[in-house]
């Protein structure tokens, strides 16, 4: 056998492993859709499709669930990799008793692909500024936000200050930091530097066993096997240029700053004690810096707060919907 039959046997065979693994992988993941027995199906809570022009052109998704009248308006900000179905039980627990806005972070779920140099936390919190002043013109704010979201918040609180505490009078950050992320979080030390060379490879590589590394990583020990089969779901339908894009933003991330501005708003600030994404300790450190703060603290949560610890993050929305009334 020559060299070039052995460089292309090899070749063929690597690639009809890799072939058969996203196949047995696609078949695990469909039987696990099928056992989560969910009353609502994730990824099925949706209202009318609304696109809203960001500053530099790109077209962000954003939907609207009206709710009674004299309610404050709940806006809902995803992180990093997700979409606006992360909010799946926040949505079904406070529809029709509060107003709620969700939108998808630029280059996520259904808005428009951001140029890479445009993928910063100014231009994010840019983007929020849009979302509120063309979709809730008038009336008090609550505003939530998870990982990149409450990053996004923080930002906001530096770009428009006069938000806060005057029409934004609610702020909930959810397994969120202010910075020193690329010391402080063991996950993003070994992601970073992977994202940072990755290739299109990593397109096909991120679907090999997606759900015991997401497992590890991204929740916590006791979460139900639908949560992280929910989170896997929905992080693969991010393309692999979204990571590539947002990851330089976690590196130098430094919002210290902007927390006294946000504590001119009621805040609740939630952290999971096994994220190993954002560890707790980063929830203590906001809620010790933002004046008025309350930190929850979610005994073995992990990062996907939303959907592990889904009663708390809602009851949490709750009582500062209550706040206001």
């Amino acid at each position: 056998m020559n060299k070039s039959t052995r460089v292309a046997t090899t070749a063929g065979a690597f690639v009809a492993a890799g072939v058969a693994a996203t196949l047995l992988n696609g078949r695990q993941r469909h039987k696990r859709q099928l056992r989560r027995g969910e009353e609502v199906e994730f990824g099925s809570v949706h209202s009318a499709k609304l696109t809203v022009t960001a500053s530099d052109g790109v077209k962000i998704h954003a939907e609207v669930d009206e709710g009674p009248r004299k309610t404050p308006t709940v806006v809902f900000i995803h992180g990093w990799v997700e979409t606006l179905d992360v909010w799946h039980y926040q949505r079904l627990a406070l529809r029709d008793k509060v107003r709620m806005v969700f939108l998808d972070q630029r280059s996520h779920g259904l808005s428009g692909r951001s140029h890479v140099d445009n993928s910063s936390i100014d231009q994010l919190a840019d983007d929020l500024n849009t979302v509120l002043s063309e979709l809730v013109p008038r009336g008090p704010i609550i505003l939530v936000g998870h990982s990149l979201g409450g990053m996004a918040i923080m930002e906001l609180a530096a770009a428009k200050p006069e938000l806060f505490g005057k029409r934004v009078k609610g702020v909930a950050l959810i397994a969120t930091s202010s910075g020193r992320l690329a010391r402080g979080s063991p996950a993003l030390r070994r992601l970073l530097p992977l994202v940072r060379v990755a290739s299109p490879v990593l397109d096909w590589g991120r679907a090999f066993n997606s759900y015991s590394i997401i497992r590890r990583w991204g929740l916590g020990p006791n979460a139900l096997e639908r949560h992280v089969d929910m989170t896997n779901e929905m992080i693969l339908q991010a393309p692999t240029h979204v990571l590539m894009d947002f990851s330089p933003l976690f590196i130098d991330l430094d919002l210290e700053h902007t927390l006294k501005t946000v504590g001119k708003a009621s805040t609740i600030v939630i952290g999971g004690s096994h994220d190993l994404l954002t560890p707790l300790k980063h929830s203590r450190r906001l809620a010790n810096h933002i004046p008025g703060a309350r930190l929850v603290a979610i005994e073995d949560g992990g990062h996907m707060l939303p959907f592990e610890a889904n009663q708390q993050v809602s009851e949490a929305i709750e009582s500062l919907v209550e706040e206001l009334r």
